[in-house]
C-alpha cells in the first residue's frame, strides 16, 4: 500500500523490516539511530501508553546517535486537556527544550508531533532551504508539495511551541510512568470528545518566537517570524 507516496520503500535495498514489539526491539538493540519515531494508536487503547512513558523516552534517548532525534505523535482529537498536558510534560521531562510541530500546514488543530534531541541545537533556515532545493532531496520536496509545503518557511511555520513556553501550563501535569500507566486512564476521559482545535489554540497561545532555535539570514528569519505572527491574528 501507498507505494507511490513512499517511493516503494519496502523494496529499497537500505530498508530492513522487523516485526517486533517496539519496547522489546529498542530495549534489546545494540545499535544507535539517527531517528526514532513512534506513531502509535491513541493512548486510551490498552497497552499503548507504554510508548508514551518517561521510561520509554529515556530508552530511546540512550539509543540516539549524536545529533539524532526522537519524534512522538500526539493526537489532539478524541482527547482532553489533562491528557495532552500529561503527554507533553512526560516527553519534555526527558527532552528539555523539545519542540511541538503541527502536522497540518493550514494550522488547524488535529494532531501534533513532538521532537526531542539528546543535545538540542539550532535550525538554520537557509541551510534547510538549500537542502530542499538539492537534487538528492527532490523526492522530499515533491512529497512536501503534495501537502502545500513549498518552502523552508512553510515547513518551519508548522512550529507550535516548546517546553520553555509551556512550563507553567504543564506545572501540575501528571507524568506517565511504566509503574503507573497514568496516561491510559487519563486518556479515557477524552474518548469521543472533539476539542482538538481548542487544545491546539491553547498551546499556540503560549508560543513565543525562539530566536535561539531558528537562525540564518535576517531575511529568512524575518520571513519565518512574519509567517508565525500571521497565525496569531
Amino acid at each position: 500500500y501507498f507505494n507511490r507516496e513512499n517511493y516503494n520503500v519496502l523494496h529499497d535495498p537500505r530498508t530492513r523490516v522487523f516485526y517486533d514489539d517496539a519496547r522489546h526491539f529498542i530495549l534489546t538493540s545494540k545499535e544507535k539511530y539517527d531517528i526514532i519515531t513512534s506513531d502509535p494508536i491513541h493512548p486510551w487503547v490498552k497497552g499503548t501508553s507504554t510508548l508514551y512513558s518517561r521510561e520509554y523516552f529515556e530508552l530511546c534517548k540512550r539509543h540516539l546517535k549524536p545529533g539524532g532525534i526522537v519524534t512522538q505523535w500526539v493526537p489532539l482529537y478524541e482527547s482532553d486537556f489533562r491528557t495532552i498536558q500529561s503527554e507533553l510534560a512526560t516527553f519534555f521531562s526527558v527532552f528539555p527544550h523539545g519542540t511541538i510541530w503541527n502536522s497540518d500546514a493550514s494550522n488547524q488543530g488535529y494532531d501534533v508531533v513532538l521532537v526531542g534531541q539528546a543535545e538540542a541545537g539550532p535550525i538554520n533556515i537557509d541551510t534547510l532551504a538549500e537542502r530542499m532545493r538539492r537534487p538528492d532531496h527532490a523526492r522530499v520536496a515533491a512529497s512536501l508539495a503534495e501537502v502545500n509545503i513549498l518552502s523552508a518557511t512553510d515547513l518551519l511555520s508548522t512550529y507550535a511551541g516548546r517546553d520553555d513556553d509551556l512550563r507553567n501550563w504543564l506545572r501540575t501535569a501528571e507524568i506517565n510512568r511504566d509503574m503507573n500507566m497514568r496516561l491510559q486512564y487519563l486518556a479515557g476521559w477524552g474518548l469521543n470528545f472533539n476539542r482538538a482545535d481548542l487544545i491546539y489554540q491553547t498551546i499556540l497561545s503560549h508560543r513565543t518566537f525562539p530566536a535561539d532555535l531558528f537562525t540564518g539570514s535576517d531575511e529568512a528569519v524575518g520571513a519565518l517570524r512574519r509567517a508565525l505572527d500571521q497565525q496569531e491574528h
